[in-house]
């Protein structure tokens, strides 16, 4: 009996490690892993730049040349976030596709920028004006142009350009004017050949334009690693509050000249990046007036502050 129970306890003590281990696996939180994030190399995805730097989370960059590319991976799933245009991610929502909002890209950082020659914006009449994409802020912004200087939109020839097109289409004479993220305004404006209609706080106060946008199954499958990725966001955020840091992040991840960038970051901000209902509120009656959505989602229903989620 003796020889019995000795053999039993032989036989057990290597096994209790392992157990301890499954056990205190099962009470901490899973916050390990690698969140796989999509971006363009613009001045509103420059947080993502500072959030990858941390030694908290890891977080691997996946660099799209365009907002159809970059919607796609962010629908299907082939990354877990994403810096995006927040118009057509509320249109992937609407469709029923599984997106959520959990921050905002960065606040202001919009410009109209048109050419020497304009002096004011009665002068774009008859002309063409280029935007990134019709379901954008940049599209409102443009209609808000319009409006406060009661020029009818058939005036106004409005395309859609990429956005590192549109510099050249303005100093080349194809188009009067442009909105869009930076650093391609501050390209125009610093070359010469563009300058500075209006910036986007003067136009619509507190506008929301690019959004930190997540899978929803990434939600579901890795909860604490997501809360954990959205609490560095915003520290990154705050972080880049300090222009000089700012200043360093964006000429590493943008590669432009200095000038440009520092001309491009005095029209944007990265400090509070939550997302308010009241600022939301306002886009949703935006994007119902100006015919960009019939239905868009409510706040509820594709806005999620998941550092508060238990």
């Amino acid at each position: 009996m003796k020889f019995f129970r000795k053999s039993l306890l032989l036989r057990t003590l290597p096994v209790l490690p392992l157990l301890a281990a499954a056990l205190s696996g099962c009470s901490e939180p899973k916050t390990s892993g690698m969140v796989k994030v999509a971006y363009l190399p613009i001045t509103h995805a420059l947080v993502l730049y500072e959030t990858a730097r941390s030694k908290d989370v890891q977080v691997e960059l996946v660099k799209y040349g365009s907002w159809p590319e970059l919607l796609d991976a962010l629908n299907t799933g082939r990354v877990d976030a994403a810096s995006v245009l927040i118009q057509p991610a509320m249109k992937a929502r609407e469709q029923g596709i599984g997106v959520t909002a959990i921050a905002l890209g960065h606040k202001d950082g919009n410009v109209v920028v048109v050419g020497k020659e304009i002096a004011d914006a009665n002068e774009l009449r008859g002309k063409t004006f280029a935007i990134p994409h019709r379901s954008s802020s940049h599209n409102i912004l443009f209609r808000e142009v319009l409006e406060r200087n009661d020029i009818p939109e058939k005036e106004v020839k409005l395309i859609e350009l990429p956005p590192p097109e549109m510099p050249s289409a303005l100093a080349s004479g194809r188009i009067a004017g442009y909105c869009v993220a930076e650093p391609f305004g501050a390209i125009a404006v610093n070359g010469g050949y563009g300058k500075l209609l209006y910036q986007s706080n003067t136009l619509w106060g507190d506008s929301i334009c690019c959004a930190l946008v997540v899978n929803d199954r990434f939600l579901r499958e890795k909860p604490e690693l997501a809360k954990k990725f959205a609490s560095e966001y915003h520290k990154a955020g705050k972080r880049l509050a300090e222009k000089g840091r700012t200043l360093t992040d964006a000429k590493e991840f943008l590669k432009q000249p200095e000038p440009v960038l520092a001309k491009s970051l005095e029209w944007i901000a990265y400090d509070n990046l939550k997302i308010s209902r009241t600022a939301y509120d306002v886009l949703l009656e935006k994007v119902r007036k100006y015919g960009i959505s019939d239905n868009p989602p409510s706040f509820d229903t594709f806005v999620k502050d998941i550092e508060k989620t238990e």
